[in-house]
């Protein structure tokens, strides 16, 4: 039996309405009213300067770093308050947190602590999960470092083949996560792949890891 089970929170337990809201209208929005510009060519301007950092870098995460080279006369939690409307979780999400309690949960994201604890605190998510961690937050890397992963188990004192994570990006969260000694899913929800590590959604995760217990229990039994 897993020991511990690791959840990506953008993409895979919220939906990426709001940090889409934020990055791609709501900053061009308020570069547009200062600026005296088209709001099509803010856009435009700040998908760019997006672009050459990109995901890759810690700075593509850091909402302060955005309003400082966009001088933006703007509070980074005002900002991120106004797109709180945006905010909504995957339809299956709370069940399968709330059918999976029995386990200690945690989650690991690339977003920003500023994003996570926004977005924690508004949906009501704090009480399923022991601890949450921001890799670029806590660790300064992005979560392609499979030694972000590490970290976390060796502070949890934990062995990766006792955790399991989940997460809809397929470098970040499947492949470092294995790397990293961990079991991995990729949840692909548009069902364009197919692969025994791939789930469509999170109640396919946890019918996945549970079959992979009792597995493993009838395993242990016959020893």
């Amino acid at each position: 039996m897993y020991e511990v089970i690791s959840f990506d929170l953008d993409g895979t337990l919220v939906k990426m309405d709001f940090v889409n809201h934020v990055w791609l209208e709501r900053i061009p929005e308020i570069y547009a009213d200062k600026y005296g510009v088209k709001l099509e060519d803010a856009k435009r301007y700040v998908m760019e300067e997006y672009m050459k950092v990109g995901p890759e870098a810690i700075e593509w995460y850091d909402i302060h770093y955005w309003i400082d080279k966009f001088k933006l006369d703007v509070d980074w939690k005002e900002l991120l308050m106004s797109c709180s409307s945006y905010l909504e979780t995957y339809p299956e999400a709370m069940e399968v947190l709330e059918n999976l309690k029995e386990y200690e949960l945690i989650i690991i994201s690339n977003a920003a602590r500023e994003f996570i604890e926004v977005e924690i605190s508004l949906l009501n998510l704090a009480p399923y999960f022991s601890r949450i961690f921001s890799a670029v937050s806590d660790f300064e890397k992005t979560k392609k470092d499979e030694e972000v992963y590490m970290q976390i188990m060796e502070e949890m004192n934990i062995r990766g083949s006792n955790a399991v994570h989940v997460g809809d990006n397929f470098d970040f969260d499947y492949i470092a996560a294995r790397k990293a000694g961990m079991d991995a899913y990729y949840l692909e929800r548009n069902g364009r792949e197919k692969g025994n590590y791939i789930v469509r959604d999170l109640k396919e995760f946890e019918k996945r890891i549970r079959e992979k217990g009792l597995l493993k229990a009838e395993k242990a039994s016959k020893e």
